[in-house]
């Protein structure tokens, strides 16, 4: 089939260069628009749109589809395709071919942009693949076929999309080659149940800021979904730390590690020092339950932060300026100018938010 191909991030590379290594053929890739990047604000082409160059395809990049129908109308196609594109397409669009979309998530649930790093957001274990078709609504149209895949405790953002990817390419693929041979309108597609929809917003920077009155398990899963972007982080001192990787410890480990902290019985081996903790001494438990959220617990060879019901370790991290660092390395170079991080609403003050 002649496919005219929608999609920018690196989701969608993954999946047109499984297209390009088909039976079926590409013969043109939409994408976002050239954007400025790196120090000197080079305009930088998104990468679906240097495969598209290299293989000889016509590209589009419109601001608005509108803009370039009577393109999309000329163009020798059979199919639309979209994979994290990130715009709703026009029914004026779609009226010309039909088409079919590579969504990340078990539809009805996640629908919207950001599927991937909404079902880490909430901890699941489990996640999957839908291939639709594209109707005016968002992720609402009837599913193809579903493949549901597993979510490790230890996948991230990084890792989760690529697996994702390529079980969508795998489903597209079965999909094109059961509307090449039967017709579009001839393949079975079941009706999402749409009262079961849950959606997920678009992400923010201020999102990516971290608040530690938030159970650790929240806050691990906020650093897992936006190890890529935004990047999880928190102030210190006035200074950013963005955080790649993170682990949490439940209040058994902490007390048993940080007693003092936690208005349980003393620990012996703990210093009062915040370099093993020991600043929330002689608080009792209900009292230790609020001021540990932020406070920083330990800084020698490993980083933890005090949160609800428990704590943060910090794995790899990034001080302003700096290379991304295992914790330890990063231990051994910065200067904490506070035992706590900043609370979020001086943090937001200087993320520059509301300004």
């Amino acid at each position: 089939m002649k496919i005219l191909f929608f999609g920018t991030p690196r989701f969608a590379e993954i999946v047109l260069e499984k297209l390009f290594e088909s039976q079926h053929k590409v013969v043109g890739v939409v994408a976002r628009a050239d954007k400025p990047a790196g120090r000197g604000n080079k305009m930088v082409s998104p990468k679906t749109v240097e495969m598209a160059r290299q293989k000889g395809l016509a590209v589009f990049q419109p601001e608005k589809i509108s803009e370039q129908l009577e393109d999309f109308r000329q163009l020798d196609c059979d199919i639309f395709v979209t994979a994290s594109y990130g715009k709703i397409l026009p029914k004026s669009l779609l009226d010309i071919h039909p088409c079919i979309n590579v969504h990340p998530s078990l539809l009805p649930k996640l629908r919207g942009a950001t599927p991937i790093q909404g079902a880490l957001l909430a901890g699941q274990s489990q996640t999957g693949v839908s291939i639709m078709k594209t109707e005016v609504g968002m992720d609402d149209g009837d599913i193809f076929v579903q493949e549901k895949v597993e979510i490790s405790p230890e996948d991230d953002y990084a890792t989760l999309m690529p697996k994702l990817a390529n079980v969508g390419a795998k489903l597209l693929l079965q999909v094109l080659d059961e509307i090449e041979s039967k017709g579009f309108e001839n393949v079975p597609r079941t009706p999402q149940q749409h009262e079961d929809a849950t959606f997920v917003k678009l992400i923010k920077k201020e999102d990516a800021l971290m608040d530690f009155s938030l159970g650790a398990n929240a806050l691990e899963c906020q650093v897992r979904a936006y190890c890529e972007s935004p990047v999880s982080y928190f102030f210190v001192g006035g200074e950013r730390v963005k955080v790649f990787k993170a682990k949490a410890l439940d209040r058994a480990s902490c007390e048993q590690n940080f007693a003092e902290c936690f208005g349980s019985e003393k620990n012996e081996n703990a210093s009062k020092s915040p370099k093993n903790g020991g600043f929330c001494n002689n608080l009792s438990k209900n009292e230790a339950e609020n001021s540990i959220c932020g406070k920083i617990l330990c800084t020698k060879k490993r980083f933890i932060i005090g949160a609800k019901n428990g704590a943060l370790e910090i794995l790899r991290c990034q001080a302003p300026g700096g290379k991304v660092l295992d914790a330890a390395a990063f231990l051994n170079g910065f200067h904490f100018k506070s035992d706590a991080v900043d609370k979020v609403s001086q943090a937001l003050q200087q993320s520059g938010v509301g300004e």
